[in-house]
């Protein structure tokens, strides 16, 4: 029996073997690296004081330094975008799962040939650059663009919205790139659903929405999970529509990481904001790991 199972193991190893190779390489130790970087010092003139040892970088998230005595004064600048970063990351998943699940549940109740289509629409905006579908929202929200001059032909607006580089064209750029994310998983999970369920469920006295809230939903947690993890985590560190949409007047942490590593040039502040945005990842994705690690199973 030992005999047979080492020949197998092995098999299994090298079958593993190029992925965690590829993983250690282009991950584990940029990973490392980055850590290394964000406990130094920077440098004159940009560059990194190899060799020292601090936790300057860190103490900048809710401290700076006095130019007269070199004492740590309070400073939330960073905490804010920290916080602003986190509310529209949470806002944005909220807006996708209130879209996207009734969505998802109209896609599982149509035949099959029709949910081939649907799909294939949900999937349409995949086909563009991300960069180009934010040029175009531009075009939509700008003063002058076509949603201000619908308002402007309807009368509903006696001036410009001023819609442009705020916090809502955030939240509606931010909900039209991660839509998608959040609709497949859900109707991946209501796909499977056996709807003979929801009739059993009117037949002992329910009503929709008890029925919706006791069979249907219990039944899509995993895949509405499973969405918000997939729309939360990239909204934390998206960077092309709040440099677009926001105009670099709403910061969130992805640009922020990207001006320390750009133009400021303080690659250990840039290394230490990044560790904090991979923390912020990780909880999330731990809390989805224990929470749904078995199959869902419907309410009682």
């Amino acid at each position: 029996m030992a005999g047979l199972m080492k020949p197998s193991v092995l098999r299994t190893g090298g079958m593993i073997l190029p992925a965690v190779l590829f993983i250690g390489v282009f991950f584990l130790i940029p990973l490392a690296l980055m850590g290394y970087v964000s406990v130094q010092e920077r440098g004159e003139f940009g560059s990194v004081a190899w060799g020292t040892f601090t936790l300057e970088a860190y103490e900048r998230f809710f401290f700076e330094r006095d130019f007269l005595d070199d004492s740590l004064v309070l400073n939330a600048d960073y905490a804010q975008i920290f916080v602003r970063t986190f509310l529209l990351s949470i806002g944005t998943t909220v807006l996708c799962l209130v879209i996207a699940f009734p969505t998802a549940l109209y896609m599982a109740m149509q035949p099959p040939a029709t949910r081939n289509w649907l799909i294939f629409l949900v999937t349409i905006p995949f086909w563009t650059n991300l960069l180009v579908r934010n040029y175009a929202w531009i075009l939509l929200l700008r003063n002058g663009g076509l949603i201000d001059g619908w308002f402007g032909a309807l009368g509903l607006s006696s001036g410009p919205l001023n819609l442009l580089y705020t916090d809502f064209s955030l939240a509606v750029g931010l909900t039209y790139s991660f839509l998608p994310f959040m609709v497949l998983p859900i109707y991946a999970s209501l796909e499977k659903l056996d709807f003979r369920l929801v009739e059993a469920a009117y037949d002992l006295g329910a009503d929709k929405w008890r029925a919706l809230r006791h069979v249907i939903v219990p039944f899509a947690m995993p895949g509405i999970a499973a969405g918000c993890v997939l729309v939360f985590i990239p909204c934390l560190g998206s960077y092309v529509t709040p440099e677009l949409l926001g105009g670099g007047k709403r910061l969130m942490i992805g640009s922020l990481i990207q001006n320390q590593f750009g133009s400021s040039r303080n690659w250990p502040f840039g290394s230490a904001l990044s560790f904090a945005l991979l923390a912020l990842v990780l909880v999330t994705m731990m809390l989805y790991l224990l929470r749904y690690r078995s199959a869902p199973q419907v309410a009682k």
